[in-house]
């Protein structure tokens, strides 16, 4: 049976199977607990006795990238101003699960679900910082460790919008009149149908699911490097919209460096398409605290 949704996985690893494999290849790490962390549409985490989390791709396509994180979150450990993951041990599958998998250096934070808009403008200039930083990265050096051209084809946003109207058909059930109304009524009056294409390195899934805040609400780390590829900046920049306030963005490009109006118009784009994908996976799995936050992040996104 095919799958119904796109973020359903192709591979499951149990807690069980996720032990032997571990234990079975990391000796060194067999005193240590594993518990469940949940999934995302490409991984299933672990995490191993409070120090490690080992990342099992759920999708063919995560898999194939494996060997590029390899190669390239070491390198960019040394140039960005926020902790990343960084890959120590590298698993392979086995005949009860066929994927190769990593284990990272465990990130302490929590996701920066809830946070208070002052709490998020803390972390505005962080923020621009780092993906000024991320997005000077050697395209070159890239694409030698594997990093693919983004397939996605952000460029068209009249594509994009169309897939988000059928989208929208689907949440129609989990969100209110007055959400469902907000969002139609910003794609109907997206009238812009492609943006000129640009070349930098991405992390290419940047959102609130895949960033870490310490106690204070402050950016502390960025997660899951599985989408990285060479695309529009504005992949990445959707975070000025879906996670900072209006009031905060002054402060983000200010330190990442100006933005022309095209760019900034996709990045708010993505800013919706993302967390209404979050939304709809969150609302199938029946977690109330991912659509809440989705929804918010939708709606800041919309904020001016």
């Amino acid at each position: 049976m095919a799958n119904s949704n796109v973020w359903d996985a192709e591979w499951e690893v149990s807690e069980e199977i996720a032990s032997q494999l571990i234990y079975g290849q990391f000796p060194q790490l067999s005193s240590k607990p594993i518990r469940s962390l949940g999934h995302g549409w490409d991984n299933t985490v672990y995490l191993v006795g409070g120090e490690y989390v080992f990342r099992f791709p759920r999708r063919k396509v995560a898999a194939l990238l494996l060997n590029m994180e390899g190669g390239i979150l070491p390198k960019l450990a040394e140039l960005l101003p926020l902790p990343c993951s960084k890959p120590l041990f590298y698993g392979e599958g086995s005949s009860e699960y066929p994927s190769p998998f990593l284990g990272y250096t465990y990130m302490p934070g929590t996701f920066p679900i809830g946070l208070t808009d002052t709490e998020r403008s803390l972390s505005a200039a962080k923020l621009g910082e780092f993906l000024k930083k991320l997005h000077t990265f050697p395209l070159e050096v890239a694409r030698e460790h594997g990093a693919p051209k983004d397939h996605r084809n952000l460029n068209d946003i009249a594509a994009r919008k169309e897939k988000m109207l059928r989208f929208l058909s689907d949440l129609k059930k989990y969100v209110s009149k007055e959400e469902y109304t907000e969002i139609e009524d910003y794609l109907q009056q997206l009238d812009l149908e492609r943006v000129q294409p640009k070349e930098v390195f991405l992390h290419g899934d940047l959102h609130f699911k895949n960033m870490l805040v310490d106690e204070t609400g402050k950016i502390s780390g960025i997660i899951d490097w599985g989408d990285m590829n060479i695309g529009h900046p504005a992949c990445d920049l959707n975070i000025a919209y879906s996670f900072l306030p209006p009031a905060a963005r002054s402060s983000f490009f200010a330190v990442y460096g100006d933005v022309d109006e095209e760019t900034k118009i996709l990045a708010r784009l993505i800013a919706v398409y993302i967390p209404m994908l979050i939304l709809l996976q969150a609302a199938s799995d029946g977690d109330t605290n991912i659509v809440d936050e989705a929804k918010a992040n939708i709606k800041r996104a919309l904020a001016d």
